[in-house]
Formats: C-alpha cells, structure tokens, sequence
C-alpha cells in the first residue's frame, strides 16, 4: 500500500522535528574539566570524585564532569588560579591554601580548638556559613559548594616523642594553615610548610621532627605508620576540616536553576557520606597505628586549655588585621553561643563540645 504524499511529508518533518530537538540536546548539555587539590595517592581525592561522580548521575542530561586527580592537568597550587580565569570551569580543595589570598580562608577551611564536624555541618547549613562561603570565593568570581565536613585530624606524628606542650618548643612541624601556625610559634614550635605527599620523606629523613596532614584513615593509607613512631593526640591544630567545590562563575551561570540545584543536593548529600566514610577509615587505621607499634600520647586537660587561651588570642589578633576573617569568627561564635541553649542541656547527648571559654563577642565586633 503506497503512502500519501502528505503522510510521505508529515513523516519527514516529525523526523526532522526530532533531529532538531536531538540536536538541541546534544548542544544543551555542558562538559566541564574539574581536577582537586589532592593526587590520587591521598585518599582525600575519594571525597572530590564522589561528588563528581554524583553530579553526572544527576544531572547528567545537561551536565557531564570529566573529574581528573590533582596534579594530572597542573601543579596543585595553581588550580585557584585556573578556577578563577576559566582555565577549568571547578576544582575541589581546601580553602586554607588560599589564606594568603585572603585570611577569612583559614577558618572556613578549619579552626585550631574549636568546631568539630558536626559544628561546621550545622553552621553552614543553618547558621549563615554557606553564605559566607559565597561571599568570600564570590569576590573571585567563584561560586563554592561545600561538601565535606571531616572532624578532627591525627596530630603530630614522627619519631621523637611529643607528649605535652613542653615538647613542642623548639620543633620544626609540619602544620598546614596561618592561624593553626601561629598557635603553634606561640607554643614555641616552627611551622614548616609542606605539600601533603612530601611529609612521608620528611619525617623519615629527619628533615622535621613531627608532622601532621589530615585524618588517621588519610595518614595511614599515606603511609605514616611506616615512618612514624610517635604520635600525640589530639589534633587541636585541626578540630574540623571542610572540602568543597570551587565553580567559575561563568560555568555555574550557564547551567539551569534546576542543574544547579542538583549540584547543591549533590554536595549535601556528599558531606554526609564523607563524615561517615571518614570516621570509619579512622577507626580502622587508629588500629592499624597500634599494631603497627605506633606510641599513642595524649596532651593533658591543662594543655588544651592553654591550646584554647592561645587560640581566643590568635583568633583576635587575625580579626583586627581583616574584617573578613573578623566576620567570620564572628558567625562561628555566634552560633557556638546561640547552639549552646540547646548544646549544653543535652549532655551527654549532645552532638558538640560544651565550651565556656570562647573568644568574645564584644572583642570580634570592635574588630569588624
């Protein structure tokens, strides 16, 4: 039976009709390059490619992430740079490496004695620290999605004994962070500054008498365990740590509403499955530690006071040199304080450490 000519004609343009919506679709969905601050032997690259991997299941129709692990397209330290101008449209990181772009990086990537995991989880999420995120990468021309929230790291490991602040005074340590440096000069250590994959040979030739990079989980599988016999516990330079996505601006602002917000359910969604992920290789490897002979000390109660009395100071002194970092201390304390009428009723419950000696309010407000 022989079609109609107009049947012949409708079938060609319902044809074309879908090659042109194919079309369209092909050229709707974005391609981003998206590398990390971590290379592939620090397990903290697993929380970066999680989330990657995450997007492209959600938001594959209009977005596809080629995820490459730090080091693979540029040296680590450049990759703000590249996020920035558009070189690659995201990269996930730290945000204390760029404290010396601007100060107020050092507390939203970690504070020395203070939040733990849950703290920054919840101050982000409900207490304004996700806007401030926006606000400090934003003045980069960079949006940044927070989705990592890992609670406090190893301490210092090495192969001479540390086992109160007295010890500290005179040792070269490798301490990662302006504010948590500072602490430790006034303790009356040196801060020596080294990327996460040179500390293994520095503890083992000597070049440092201790060092620290992140979690027990992390330090193991770097392979601490294998250089270290001493480890002092615990990490009050890093009572928490966030990670989190830096985004061109342009490249965030070319996705839908709709894409966007899978990419923030994404991170949400990722900082609860990091938490959990990095609780569990640390128990695991705190093991590991012990069999593998590592000596465990633990600095006193009058230790980590004296750790808390510095930190108020250091805290301070930071935010009368910069009204960002000011602003954010400022909405940490804040929300510490305002936590506190629920916090501290709720012990032994409760899900935050009851603190009554925080820097003041008053103080951090002249400083704004």
């Amino acid at each position: 039976m022989k079609k109609s000519k107009t049947t012949l004609a409708l079938s060609g343009l319902a044809a074309g009709i879908a090659l042109a919506a194919f079309a369209t679709t092909a050229q709707a969905q974005e391609r981003w390059t998206m590398t990390s601050t971590w290379p592939d032997n620090l397990d903290l690259v697993q929380i970066d490619r999680h989330w990657a991997n995450l997007v492209n299941k959600l938001a594959g129709d209009e977005l596809e992430i080629e995820f490459r692990s730090g080091g693979t397209l540029m040296p680590v330290t450049e990759v703000f740079d590249a996020t920035e101008t558009g070189s690659i449209e995201a990269a996930g990181d730290w945000p204390g490496y760029w404290a010396g772009r601007n100060p107020a990086f050092s507390p939203l990537a970690t504070t020395t004695s203070l939040f733990n995991a849950v703290d920054y989880i919840n101050w982000i999420q409900q207490w304004g620290g996700r806007e401030l995120y926006e606000e400090i990468y934003g003045q980069y021309d960079m949006v940044y999605l927070p989705y990592a929230a890992l609670n406090n790291e190893s301490g210092f490991m090495g192969r001479t004994p540390i086992e109160s602040l007295d010890d500290l005074d005179g040792k070269r340590l490798r301490l990662s962070g302006r504010d948590q440096g500072r602490v430790l000069e006034q303790l009356g250590g040196s801060q020596v500054t080294l990327a996460g994959g040179e500390i293994y040979q520095a503890i083992e030739r000597g070049v440092i008498d201790a060092g620290e990079f992140s979690t027990p989980g992390v330090d193991y599988n770097a392979g601490f365990a294998e250089v270290a016999d001493y480890w002092a516990t615990p990490g009050w330079h890093q009572s928490a740590s966030v990670f989190g996505v830096m985004i061109n601006r342009d490249a965030w602002d070319a996705l839908s509403e709709e894409t966007q917000e899978k990419l923030r359910i994404a991170a949400d969604a990722t900082m609860t499955w990091a938490l959990a992920w990095s609780e569990r290789e640390s128990t695991d490897a705190t093991q590991n530690f012990i069999d593998a002979g590592v000596e465990i000390n633990t600095f006193s109660e009058d230790d980590l006071a004296r750790i808390q009395e510095i930190t108020n100071e250091v805290i301070l002194r930071g935010s009368c040199e910069d009204p960002d970092h000011a602003k954010v201390y400022h909405s940490m304390i804040s929300y510490l304080e305002h936590y506190a009428t629920w916090r501290d009723i709720s012990v032994p419950y409760n899900m935050s450490r009851v603190m009554d000696d925080l820097p003041s309010l008053e103080e951090l407000e002249a400083c704004l």
